[in-house]
């Protein structure tokens, strides 16, 4: 039996501690690692026997799920409130001696348990064990739960920074094409959407079918994530996908090594979504060369990206459109992404795509290591469904909306939607190339429909202008 998240919700609306979306998913996600993790060292504790060794529990004995809280009559009330901060101090202070260590105490030191009623933490907890982690069925059932749970990051205030819908993790992994042999990595990584998806691929594609290929997935599929909830997240979404250790760092990725990588230190793939509109603190530039110091988050996580990536290596990372356009530190890192990469795709993403956290207007830009550069550019303008002005949280971008784009990506042909531009012919490193074919249907229109449309643009930014000093204020 599937748990009910909208019955956890519920529940927890009942709880004096918990409020908003953040701290309910939280909330709910220490709980899910817990069960999860007691069903995973139940597995290595059977491998272990098999082997002819005895299995030590990270975990300590009375600390394990199934010891406080399968029994649906145990533990509740003032007890278990007790029992649980006793828990999580103890937790956040293990002692790292192992990478399971390492894993626990990582989820743990920055979590929190907002629950004050026991009894009401009890019933979250008796819906939880409504699945069971044991069973590989069960367990395959709850991915498309879990998934559910980590869209609602959408409307979750900031946190909502984390989430890239799935149907755009799911085509950008599907380009670039990731192979098991490959070092993959998403240094701001979320929720884990791209490796989870990059996990998936390879089943699709049928490239799991060794030992060796299992290792290679464990071993190649890596992370970075800065916050802790989206690192909780993470680490409980690879354990769902049949990742035993997860290799996802929790860290700032532009605060440690950030250029002159060896060749061991490179990765094969790169498949993200940077934060982006974000300013860095001080002193993290200066880890930078000095054309590309800036505070601008996206430009300091393309500057990384363009170093960490191996002589062979490829990239599919989702920018804002300030990027393409823009001057200064954005124009030094067009210029070399032109000269040392050949960036062979954009695709320009309509309005919405990661509504309601952000109207930004973002772009897929597919590219791959070469030293003879980029010669030329293809363009595609993905369109919005008819009669829609831009996509929203209840009429999101679906698989669909990518079916004639992934149709095109073979072909390669001009059309309404796609053209092609030569690297001679784009000034100044402007990259913000408009679709010709609108151009064309603007240059149509007569005087009193393009004022229409240009008081309607100006209502628009009037309204973001608005927004923007309610927040400042």
């Amino acid at each position: 039996m599937a748990i009910n998240m909208k019955n956890i919700r519920t529940i927890m609306r009942k709880d004096d501690g918990v409020n908003g979306d953040a701290q309910r998913l939280e909330q709910t996600v220490w709980m899910l690692f817990m069960k999860l993790f007691d069903a995973k060292e139940d597995e290595w504790e059977i491998k272990e026997t098999f082997k002819g060794k005895s299995y030590e529990s990270v975990i300590p004995t009375k600390y394990r799920w199934k010891n406080w809280a399968n029994d649906e009559t145990g533990l509740t009330g003032d007890e278990l409130i007790d029992f649980v901060e006793k828990m999580f101090k103890d937790l956040k202070q293990l002692s790292v001696n192992s990478i399971r260590d390492k894993m626990v105490h990582e989820v743990f030191i920055d979590t929190h348990n907002y629950m004050k009623n026991g009894v009401i933490l009890r019933q979250v907890i008796n819906e939880i064990n409504q699945t069971d982690f044991n069973i590989n069925t069960e367990r395959h059932e709850f991915n498309d739960i879990y998934e559910s749970m980590l869209s609602e990051l959408q409307s979750a205030g900031s946190a909502g920074e984390f989430y890239t819908p799935r149907p755009v993790t799911e085509f950008v992994v599907e380009m670039v094409n990731p192979k098991v042999n490959e070092r993959i990595l998403d240094f701001a990584c979320g929720t884990g959407g791209f490796l989870t998806c990059t996990i998936e691929h390879f089943e699709k594609t049928k490239q799991v079918q060794t030992s060796e290929d299992i290792e290679n997935v464990e071993k190649n599929i890596l992370g970075i994530e800065k916050k802790q909830l989206p690192y909780a997240l993470c680490m409980t979404n690879l354990l769902l996908h049949g990742i035993d250790i997860p290799n996802v760092e929790h860290r700032n990725s532009l605060t440690g090594e950030v250029a002159g990588f060896s060749d061991k230190n490179q990765v094969d793939v790169i498949i993200t979504n940077p934060p982006y509109g974000g300013i860095e603190e001080d002193g993290v530039a200066s880890n930078f060369a000095k054309e590309y110091q800036t505070k601008e988050t996206a430009d300091l996580f393309m500057a990384f990206l363009m170093e960490k990536l191996s002589d062979n290596g490829r990239a599919g990372i989702v920018l804002p459109d300030s990027i393409l356009f823009g001057d200064g530190v954005k124009k030094n890192l067009k210029e070399r992404l032109l000269k040392e990469f050949n960036l062979h795709t954009i695709i320009r993403l309509p309005e919405g795509v990661f509504a309601p956290y952000t109207s930004i207007t973002t772009n897929l830009l597919f590219f791959e290591k070469d030293p003879k550069g980029t010669k030329e550019i293809w363009y595609y303008e993905l369109d919005l469904p008819e009669g829609q002005s831009r996509f929203t949280k209840t009429n999101p971008i679906t698989r669909s909306h990518f079916d004639d784009l992934k149709v095109w990506w073979n072909q390669r042909t001009e059309s309404e939607n796609a053209w092609k531009v030569k690297i001679e012919d784009i000034n100044n490193y402007n990259l913000d190339i408009k679709n010709p074919s609108k151009m064309e249907e603007m240059n149509s229109f007569t005087l009193e429909e393009l004022m229409v449309k240009m008081k309607s643009i100006t209502k628009e930014n009037e309204d973001i202008l608005f927004k923007l000093e309610d927040i400042l204020n």
